[in-house]
């Protein structure tokens, strides 16, 4: 599937999580939500694989002109991530082995994950 133009930034960043959740699944993790909401933020993707939980930030750009799309996770932006991803695991009484923090960019419908980015 090619990355389409005329997508407005919401569709695109739906296309962007929807090719990483493929990838994820190619490479035998079993995606857990998408965009998993609670009144603090949204976390795009939960993966496990074996008794690890990932949590993946998503970003999708039309072209690398403003600089790669994980350059837009701030630090600010992975405080929020940590915080979202202890609430969401004890919403759910999940206490996994390990606990991973990706970010997804997604470029031209090319996907690249950055594991353990943060």
């Amino acid at each position: 599937m090619r990355e389409r133009k005329d997508l407005g930034n919401k569709a695109l960043g739906a296309y962007g999580e929807a090719r990483v959740a493929k990838w994820y699944e190619a490479n035998g993790y079993i995606v857990v939500a998408r965009n998993w909401r609670c009144r603090d933020g949204e976390v795009d993707l939960i993966a496990a694989l074996a008794d690890t939980i990932v949590f993946c930030e998503v970003k999708t750009r039309r072209s690398t002109a403003f600089g790669l799309p994980v350059e837009a996770v701030t630090w600010d932006k992975q405080q929020r991530l940590r915080r979202l991803a202890a609430i969401w695991l004890r919403e759910h009484s999940v206490r996994p082995h390990r606990i991973r923090f990706d970010v997804a960019g997604v470029v031209g419908g090319k996907v690249t994950i950055f594991e353990a980015a943060f």
